[in-house]
């Protein structure tokens, strides 16, 4: 459906809510373990709610403007799922399709029915579970920083990082974290990349005793359950987005992803690498929402590439490519 401009009559995420602009947090259970949401709802939503799932160092308050962006047309929604920010840690030996399964739990307690899922990095890996495991739950979904299976340079690295972290050897463990996110050599091309490169070292060389914990256990998990079940993908409408200069979920991964989904879409973003919402937060938020509109997302002067990859019915076309 292309999105016409009119305020869609959609319900919000809870019957009981505070005043648009202010944040419900709430506390949930899901087998043992505490987890927690946050919802915020917009002025005049013309969008179905948008489930944002973070990655290894977000919390649910931590998605900053692109939130922001999105509350001009939609109710937000962030979860802590178990092993995230206030919730339990949660042990390695659990997968993500626990993890789809405990946020489809705390999207029922909050009354919500379906929803668009914007996900990055490593959340990334649980909203295509959702998508697979739950169809109906997803409306649309968006896929930033992406892959399968993590490749052997990435799980050496990470590997190898795990091990100053458990040495308690912080500096190093934050530089070996920020290289693999980050990319040296284009550092200076990426909008921001400096700053962004010493907000982040600050945010890990700061991490509580329980964060750091929780950061060992879900890097664990990752190199635990190192490839997504693709046997049988989702069929909910996917775009898999990543930056051109991403050198951990690296384009070629990212479309990788797109391919391994009945309906799918791929992006690349110029002048970007793996942290790219905080990078370019403005064009991709400006991307995702054309997306979930349901709107055409050729001649994007911010994408190096745009693809229909797997298209449900119509047969596929050429790449959009911007040169």
């Amino acid at each position: 459906m292309i999105y016409s401009g009119a305020p869609l009559k959609t319900p919000h995420l809870a019957e009981t809510a505070p005043p648009p602009g202010e944040a419900l947090v709430r506390t949930h259970r899901w087998q043992g373990f505490s987890c927690e949401s946050r919802a915020i709802h917009a002025t005049a939503p013309y969008f179905p709610p948008v489930l944002l799932i973070g990655g290894a160092f977000q919390r649910k308050e931590s998605w900053g403007r692109c939130e922001e962006v999105f509350l001009e047309s939609m109710d937000v929604f962030t979860v802590d799922p178990p092993g995230w920010g206030a919730a339990d840690p949660l042990p390695e030996t659990y997968g993500v399709d626990f993890l789809a399964d405990a946020v489809c739990h705390i999207l029922d307690e909050c009354g919500a029915g379906q929803v668009n899922i914007l996900a990055g990095s490593y959340g990334s890996a649980i909203a295509y579970e959702i998508a697979r495991r739950h169809p109906d739950r997803v409306g649309r979904a968006v896929l930033v920083g992406t892959m399968t299976a993590v490749p052997d340079h990435a799980q050496a690295a990470m590997r190898r990082a795990l091990e100053h972290l458990a040495a308690g050897d912080m500096q190093t463990y934050a530089h070996a974290s920020v290289d693999l996110l980050m990319t040296p050599d284009h550092l200076a091309e990426i909008p921001n990349g400096t700053r962004i490169r010493a907000l982040l070292l600050r945010r890990i060389l700061n991490l509580s005793a329980t964060e750091a914990h929780q950061m060992y256990t879900n890097t664990l998990r990752l190199l635990t359950h190192q490839a997504l079940d693709t046997s049988r993908p989702p069929r909910t409408p996917i775009l898999t987005v990543t930056g051109e200069y991403d050198s951990f979920t690296t384009p070629e991964l990212c479309r990788r992803m797109a391919a391994a989904c009945a309906d799918s879409w791929y992006a690349e973003i110029r002048s970007a690498d793996h942290m790219l919402i905080l990078e370019r937060t403005v064009e991709t938020a400006d991307l995702i929402t054309r997306f979930l509109a349901g709107k055409p997302l050729g001649g994007l002067p911010y994408c190096r590439t745009v693809e229909r990859v797997s298209p449900a019915i119509t047969p596929p076309t050429d790449p959009i490519r911007i040169l």
